[in-house]
């Protein structure tokens, strides 16, 4: 870790920056959006330099490189060979997965989502005409687990069609096990249920923690569901805005590419190109060394509400840098909870709600940031809960 700089304070005010730049109050800490305050790893910035000297920014082509480096990437890190004719390249996770259930959803059908979970689901699916259907995840003193017993019985519906896997699952925090992935598999194939799997943080689990991607555990998984991913989390490059559509099922992929171009989000840019070729082939130590900084950071967020607000229960997390805290003990809204952090500590976080009405009384945090910086979010947060 020593090589990485992570303590390094990044001003990000004024370079455009959703998180930082939205908000008018120059005292405001955000710590909402899931993006990071660390610089990406330097072999990215320095291969984009690089393609920056070139001076020519036409319309791009993804070469054999790509794919390669992607293939490879996932073979080495999670055992999943990737094939060539296998990928759609797309400009993100958000668009792939509004494609997705175009191609393979009609209008009202419904979609299985396990709550509380990533607000961009929700919108997918409203915006595809289709219906969200809620599997409510169970926890257990912190620790999220799947209801299984609910889960077929919404897989057995005949209006339903697709269920969205977040794996791991934002916001809660779980990479989940083999066995809990393949209960989900022999329910949904069961029941001809499509598994659209969100493995976008599948870099970002905790050191010792495994990510299981839910195609790699056989044909029919592979088969019988639409894996997406990109390195925008894990590197730290989602304004680049590139992501993969991993499709083995030829029908399912032909659909899925036809969607992707109907809606016109089939190009993408030569420096999300060059900063995936570059993650996925030089970026490893850097991404080693990250995840020991993330997961000291969730440990001292651990021990600082332990300390100072032991009314507040951090989640039992495994993966992502995105601290789920259980605040129910406080008997108010999520809502109130986040207007009184920004108005009386200039603290912008994200209300569980905007998971689904399973986050209510709960607050999402996002800790990846300098130790410095995240030490400071915890002291407004004790300044205005304790």
């Amino acid at each position: 870790m020593a090589d990485f700089d992570f303590d390094q304070v990044v001003e990000r005010r004024g370079s455009g920056s959703v998180k930082w730049d939205i908000n008018s109050d120059s005292n405001m800490l955000p710590m909402w959006v899931a993006d990071m305050d660390f610089k990406t790893a330097p072999v990215i910035v320095e291969a984009l330099a690089r393609r920056v000297e070139h001076g020519v920014f036409g319309y791009t082509h993804v070469a054999d490189e790509y794919y390669a480096a992607l293939s490879d990437w996932f073979e080495q890190r999670h055992g999943f060979a990737i094939a060539r004719e296998w990928v759609i390249y797309t400009s993100g996770v958000v668009p792939a997965l509004s494609a997705i259930l175009k191609a393979l959803t009609k209008p009202g059908d419904g979609v299985i989502v396990q709550t509380p979970a990533y607000n961009c689901f929700f919108s997918s699916i409203r915006n595809t005409g289709c219906r969200l259907i809620e599997s409510p995840l169970r926890n257990t003193n912190g620790y999220y687990e799947m209801n299984f017993e609910l889960l077929e019985q919404q897989a057995s519906r005949e209006d339903v069609t697709a269920m969205i896997l977040c794996n791991p699952h934002n916001p809660v925090g779980r990479a989940w096990r083999e066995d809990e992935l393949r209960k989900v598999g022999e329910i949904c194939f069961r029941h001809q249920v499509t598994v659209i799997s969100d493995e976008i943080h599948c870099d970002l689990v905790f050191p010792g923690q495994h990510h299981q991607v839910f195609a790699a555990l056989g044909e029919e998984f592979l088969q019988n569901s639409v894996t997406c991913h990109s390195p925008s989390k894990s590197f730290n490059i989602a304004g680049l805005q590139i992501a993969n559509i991993i499709a083995a099922n030829s029908s399912i992929r032909q659909r899925v590419d036809r969607a992707i171009n109907v809606h016109e989000v089939c190009d993408v840019n030569p420096f999300g190109v060059t900063a995936l070729i570059a993650a996925y082939t030089q970026g490893a130590p850097w991404l080693d060394a990250l995840r020991e900084y993330l997961h000291a950071n969730y440990l001292y967020v651990e021990q600082f509400l332990s300390q100072y607000l032991p009314e507040l229960k951090l989640t039992q997390q495994q993966a992502t840098y995105l601290a789920w805290i259980d605040c129910r003990a406080l008997k108010t809204t999520s809502h109130q909870i986040s207007e009184q952090l920004k108005q009386q500590a200039h603290l912008h976080i994200c209300e569980g709600t905007l998971y689904g009405e399973f986050g209510e009384g709960y607050i999402r945090l996002n800790m990846a940031c300098p130790r410095s910086v995240l030490h400071d979010g915890l002291e407004r947060l004790k300044r205005v809960l304790s």
